[in-house]
């Protein structure tokens, strides 16, 4: 996942030292002095643009992103703040190289190398310290980024869903490689985890664990809660809403069921909607089963297998696509 190589992001202070140091070094190798503050003010101005470009390039080209890492990005840190973040260091980087390159010409016919060398590290210092926010946020946003579970769009993406405490991480646990903390109090689940379990022909499925969702509108629902939505919206192949008739979650089984009416009008794939804690209670009309005791686990896995079936063999009675003329 492209996030887990961006390295850190200096600070402007940092910058500023590694470029210094290097700059100094190639110093000493001049023997005159004028052409030695020449060369130094033409290497630190190098280094600080060379540092600032790579930190712009270590980001991934958002636009190019599956839409899911485009989302939960927005939500997060601010798709337009990164954005602009970049925008303001990459201005930086090329004022820098402006100024460095004109001091170091008219080094060339001063009388005072010294004091021009001076003024142009404090110019170039100047321009970094002013994006010196920039780099802090770029920085605090890597961190944030690079924690994101990796997400295939190619595999066949179950995504479960429903209100707090219902379940959710425990099945997942019972059906993939994932291993999310489980405890008996709501949002539990802090962020989207990700398992897979492995089928036929070394080809694998796909679950996603999303915060609990809160029925509520959508200008109400927290950071969490928004990342669930983005989730079910954009990577699922097939949801697995799961209910709780016993309502010992919390929630009553009307507020439930209306969560389950509104996420079938969110997305345009199948929603398979099982019961929970059926060792409690169970619900007429719906599949059910206990992630306590494991009754029903493997018959709703084989039912949500079903799908993946279907869509396999939909897609392979899809023609090609004809070819379109220039």
């Amino acid at each position: 996942m492209e996030f887990e190589t961006i390295p850190t992001v200096p600070t402007a202070d940092e910058v500023l030292d590694r470029s210094l140091r290097r700059a100094a070094a190639k110093k000493k190798l001049k023997i005159n002095i004028d052409t030695a503050n020449e060369e130094f003010v033409r290497a630190v101005g190098s280094a600080i643009h060379d540092k600032l470009k790579s930190v712009v390039t270590s980001f991934p080209s958002f636009e190019r992103l599956p839409p899911f890492y485009q989302d939960v990005t927005d939500i997060l840190v601010s798709l337009d703040r990164i954005k602009k973040s970049l925008g303001a260091v990459t201005w930086a980087a090329d004022q820098v190289r402006v100024i460095g390159s004109g001091y170091a010409r008219s080094m060339r016919k001063a009388e005072d190398t010294d004091q021009k060398r001076r003024q142009a590290v404090a110019r170039m210092a100047s321009v970094v310290h002013q994006v010196e926010d920039d780099l802090l946020f770029l920085n605090e946003a890597r961190n944030i980024l690079r924690k994101l579970p990796h997400v295939n769009e190619d595999e066949f993406t179950v995504v479960v869903a429903g209100y707090p405490n219902i379940g959710k991480s425990s099945f997942i646990r019972l059906v993939s490689t994932a291993e999310p903390e489980i405890a008996a109090y709501p949002f539990t689940t802090k962020g989207i985890i990700v398992g897979h379990r492995d089928i036929e022909k070394r080809e694998r499925i796909q679950f996603i664990d999303t915060p609990g969702v809160l029925e509520r509108p959508v200008e109400e629902r927290n950071l969490i809660e928004r990342q669930a939505v983005s989730a079910i919206i954009n990577t699922a192949d097939v949801v697995l809403f799961i209910l709780d008739a016993s309502e010992h979650c919390g929630y009553s089984l009307g507020d439930q069921t209306r969560l389950l009416d509104e996420i079938r009008e969110l997305v345009g794939v199948p929603v398979v909607t099982v019961v929970n804690k059926a060792d409690i209670q169970g619900l007429e009309g719906y599949p059910a089963m206990s992630t306590l005791t494991g009754e029903g686990v493997e018959e709703v896995l084989a039912l949500l297998l079903t799908y993946r079936a279907k869509a396999t063999k939909t897609s392979l009675r899809e023609p090609p696509q004809p070819e379109t003329q220039e």
